[in-house]
């Protein structure tokens, strides 16, 4: 679980082709990326298979940080691919994170 103070850069597309033309991949790297810049602090992420509409969360420990991911090469590379092949809508949001808590089942 994430503790606040956070950043939180919240992520909502939707999905333009159903084929994968490289997106899968790319995703994979992103989290490679994302697991090894400075700040980086954790993930959520879902997708609707039928929709195509999806959601990722990502935390960093500051603004820096999450501006300094947006600006590295393989991720402007990938936001040139998501707007000219993968997404057809795409909105990004930057959120403080100012309280988290978590409930898990005893029964899992």
């Amino acid at each position: 679980m994430v503790q606040p103070p956070a950043v939180a850069v919240i992520f909502f597309s939707i999905r333009s082709y159903p084929e994968d033309d490289g997106y899968e991949e790319m995703s994979e790297k992103m989290l490679f990326l994302a697991e090894k810049t400075e700040g980086y602090l954790g993930i959520h992420s879902v997708r609707d298979s039928v929709t195509g509409q999806g959601i990722t969360v990502s935390y960093w420990s500051d603004d820096a940080s999450a501006r300094s991911f947006k600006r590295l090469a393989t991720h402007v590379e990938a936001q040139h691919n998501g707007r000219k092949k993968w997404y057809s809508r795409y909105e990004v949001m930057v959120a403080t994170l100012e309280r988290s808590y978590e409930f898990t089942s005893q029964t899992l």
